[in-house]
């Protein structure tokens, strides 16, 4: 049942602080915390235990083989973690409930942020492996033979590819969903800004704003103690106007300090919403500008023909560090990195018969022109 106007508010952070900030009882499922919200911190542990129940069944049923005595795999309840997959687990968890429909939206609470981009990362690194180590045309073969136990690994392994698939499917799907990035006001959050910026795009995730964090107030007083806050404050202003001359391409809203923490359903709502935030920084832009979206990689056919042809293909990567940029290619796909990461991506059919002939970077943009192989080009 979907209920218009609702939002759902998930935290995939093992540190859970969902609970602390709302001052609510979060619970142990989906809980309604207000009216249209509801809050679910999502138990990553117990997710593991539960597959991994399955996988223990498995191994139960399949223990007449002539080699299961060389396996003495623990009890569900024995497991204490398992890094990464537990990380899959809550995303896989994530895509579930945003394909329910019960929710207008749905909000996802990351934890910091290298260890987020690593999260969002990982379903498309472990379905990519995993269909190397074991394709689909093997697995085929695998489950139309005589074991009946071979069957249920490929049935198991074919249920963690689709769980995989359909997470990567809901991240890479830019009109579902989308990233705000958060900073502070200081350089060192303006570096780190630059490398999330950076890194969204190489996940060609589409960012809809960046929000600048704890700036004090201006309090127009005089005294020493005002004078210190002022000067501060101007520091942080002159941090936010760079990041509003750098990200261009969306809204860069401010947050200022308050006296107390905002805890609590009433405090938070008392503060200005994130709209009128938005608002009143985008007065100088174009509105119909505001949050436009660049295709993350864009191709096109420069000039020529047969082979004599040019194509290029360009990725876009604004705020990108350029002496960090690497470029490879194993078979049909590209292997581009930026800012310590790396990104696979699977070629065009057309260039997967041409060879790179040029690279360059204009600041905003990774050009790759391409020219047709002889050997592989039709004639």
């Amino acid at each position: 049942m979907r209920v218009d106007g609702s939002v759902l508010l998930v935290s995939i952070d093992q540190a859970h602080s969902l609970a602390d900030i709302l001052a609510v009882d979060a619970g142990t499922g989906v809980t309604s915390v207000a009216d249209g919200l509801d809050v679910l911190e999502i138990d990553s542990l117990g997710l593991l235990e539960q597959r991994y129940a399955t996988l223990h069944r498995l191994a139960t049923v399949t223990g007449g083989h002539e080699h299961a005595g060389q396996f003495d795999l623990p009890a569900p309840e024995e497991l204490i973690g398992l890094p990464a997959v537990q990380e899959l687990l809550a995303l896989t968890e994530v895509a579930r409930l945003a394909d329910e429909g019960r929710w207008r939206m749905v909000i996802v609470d990351a934890p910091a942020s290298a260890d987020a981009f690593r999260m969002i990362a990982s379903p498309r690194t472990f379905s990519d492996y995993m269909d190397r180590i074991w394709p689909q045309h093997s697995r085929i073969a695998a489950a139309t033979g005589t074991d009946p136990r071979l069957m249920l690994v490929v049935a198991l392994y074919d249920r963690i590819l689709g769980g995989l698939g359909a997470v990567r499917d809901l991240l890479d799907d830019r009109t579902r969903t989308s990233v705000t990035l958060v900073t502070t006001p200081d350089r060192a959050g303006f570096a780190e800004l630059r490398r999330l910026r950076s890194w969204t795009a190489m996940a060609t995730l589409r960012l809809d704003a960046v929000i600048v964090n704890g700036i004090l107030p201006d309090l127009g007083e005089d005294g020493p103690a005002a004078e210190w806050i002022a000067s501060a404050r101007a520091a942080q202003c002159a941090v936010v106007d760079e990041i509003r001359e750098q990200v261009t391409e969306t809204p860069v809203a401010v947050c200022e300090r308050r006296s107390s923490e905002p805890i609590g359903l009433r405090s938070l709502g008392e503060m200005t919403s994130f709209g009128e935030m938005t608002q009143h920084h985008r007065g100088d832009r174009d509105p119909s500008q505001q949050g436009s979206d660049v295709e993350p990689v864009r191709i096109s056919h420069d000039t020529g023909t047969g082979v004599d042809a040019v194509y290029t293909m360009r990725m876009h990567l604004p705020l990108a560090d350029p002496s960090s940029l690497t470029l490879g290619r194993v078979d049909d796909d590209l292997v581009v990195g930026a800012d310590g990461i790396r990104r696979r991506l699977r070629l065009a059919s057309g260039l997967r018969r041409c060879i790179v002939s040029e690279a360059e970077f204009d600041g905003t943009d990774l050009l790759l022109r391409f020219a047709p192989d002889p050997a592989v080009w039709p004639q």
